[in-house]
């Protein structure tokens, strides 16, 4: 029975330590999020599991502006 959990929550916390890191990244580096509130964003991402990443990934992100080159 341990061992089944094992398998059940290693690739589940792996996915949540990736959705993170990528939410928290994305942050970082982009200029403006939707909010305009980068540190209550951050705390969504690590306070929240794996939902706080994605409410961020699908709802947080502004769209960059387009070049007009």
């Amino acid at each position: 029975m341990t061992l089944g959990l094992l398998l059940l929550f290693v690739p589940l916390f792996v996915i949540e330590v990736a959705l993170m890191v990528i939410a928290l990244v994305d942050i970082i580096r982009r200029e403006r999020v939707r909010g305009g509130n980068k540190v209550l964003w951050i705390l969504i991402v690590v306070l929240i599991g794996v939902v706080g990443p994605l409410v961020y990934l699908l709802f947080g992100r502004e769209e960059a502006p387009i070049d007009s080159d």
